[in-house]
């Protein structure tokens, strides 16, 4: 036994020292105006967490006792799992219904405007994920793009706004009909790529977008951004005064003036969406486009040997995805009540991609959790901001090694057969 804790020592403490030498140049050095300074708390703290978790995975490996439950852990099944029917199922999703209709009012409760605002962009990262899990999790087609679709969504409820006065009910089909017809177009390109071809043209895709909304400023006002409606509910305004005398959500219903009212309002319409799209994803997995998609995902030339269209296959994708995150453009827009070019850059599209890969491809549940995780971790450990992109990168590496099916694993009911 205390062989491997040698063992696990000596491991640890060179991962500590390597991690000491690349973090410290990285970490350790800060440029202050003209000068550099020297902080070495922070490479110490990092290398010595680095040491510490090294010596902890080293014995959970080696350990005869241990090593079995990091085996069940660490599991490198690709496969889907096949389950059957729970008698409990209903029940649990009337609890987790229970829940989200009270999490706003417990936020609102502990923190705030501010918490509802953080559930609010939970909910669209939750629906930016479903859109891109079609994409990449159930077609199987890397796009690093995602963010062009949002940020069309975004922008077709701020220029109709800006020009036609736009109303937000009807920007939201608007939005996710023409982000799919952006996607629809550029699939037309990309048939043929595949792997890192298509990750190159999809991002290269995203960044002509974001240029354009950031340099044709006669139409979008350039980095100055633009004014967004703001929601109303059957056309009553959550203000506090109309200013063309029509009665406002509270005159109409006889309360007393809140801001908060905007947003819970926003956080039901997000909820809203984002249970709509649950149920559209889960139906299509069942049905012949969602097989299709697998199918492709899995080996297209197999999928050409089924009879199955390839073309038509990855334009559906694309388009769908795009449908999906064209609305979560418009819901963005609609909560912030401004958009500008600097809210699409190419990290939203990572981030995006994260939670697909870390919630686990193909997995709606997965994804759920890992937006959730993505956007309420990182304000819990505000502290942390500075490593939060760190972080995110050693998440990913870690889930590449030991989960690589995701937090949660494709799973799919069995079909039991009725008793005679």
């Amino acid at each position: 036994m205390p062989e491997i804790f040698k063992h696990a020592l000596k491991k640890s403490l060179l991962h500590g020292v390597l991690a000491f030498l690349l973090l410290g140049p990285m970490t350790g050095l800060v440029l202050d105006g003209f000068q550099i300074e020297i902080h070495w708390q922070r490479p110490c703290y990092l290398s010595l967490s680095v040491t510490l978790l090294s010596f902890i995975l080293h014995v959970l490996i080696k350990h005869p006792r241990l090593s079995t439950y990091w085996k069940k852990v660490t599991r490198r099944d690709h496969s889907i799992q096949v389950i059957f029917p729970k008698k409990n199922t209903t029940k649990w999703q009337v609890l987790q219904g229970f829940a989200a209709i009270l999490a706003p009012f417990i936020m609102y409760k502990s923190i705030g405007n501010y918490g509802l605002s953080i559930l609010i962009m939970a909910l669209i990262y939750v629906l930016l994920g479903l859109g891109l899990n079609i994409v990449v999790g159930m077609a199987g087609l890397l796009d690093l793009g995602f963010v062009a679709f949002y940020a069309v969504g975004a922008y077709t409820f701020a220029l109709g706004s800006e020009y036609f006065n736009l109303g937000f009910w009807f920007a939201l089909p608007l939005g996710a009909i023409l982000a799919a017809a952006f996607g629809f177009f550029l699939a037309f390109p990309v048939l043929k790529m595949h792997g890192d071809y298509l990750a190159i043209v999809t991002l290269g895709f995203g960044e002509i977008i974001r240029l354009i909304l950031n340099n044709w400023a006669t139409l979008t006002h350039g980095p100055n951004g633009l004014a967004v409606n703001k929601p109303t509910f059957f056309g009553l305004e959550f203000a506090k005064k109309s200013l063309d005398q029509t009665p406002t959500f509270h005159e109409f219903f006889h309360l007393s003036y809140s801001s908060s009212h905007a947003y819970i309002f926003m956080y039901f319409v997000c909820l809203l969406f984002v249970f709509l799209t649950i149920l559209l994803l889960e139906r299509l997995k069942k049905m012949p486009l969602g097989r299709a998609w697998e199918a492709l995902r899995e080996d297209e030339i197999a999928c050409r040997s089924l009879g199955i269209n390839p073309v038509t296959t990855k334009l559906s994708a694309f388009s769908m995805g795009a449908f999906i995150g064209g609305l979560g453009g418009v819901l963005f827009a609609g909560h912030q009540h401004f958009v500008n070019p600097s809210s699409f850059t190419f990290i939203e599209s990572a981030i995006i991609l994260a939670i697909v890969v870390l919630g686990g491809m193909g997995s709606t549940r997965g994804i759920v959790i890992a937006a959730l995780a993505f956007t309420l971790l990182p304000e819990l450990l505000r502290e942390f901001s500075d490593y939060r992109m760190f972080t995110f990168g050693i998440l990913m590496v870690l889930m590449m090694l030991w989960r690589p099916n995701g937090l949660v694993r494709v799973t799919r009911l069995a079909r039991v057969r009725p008793a005679q």
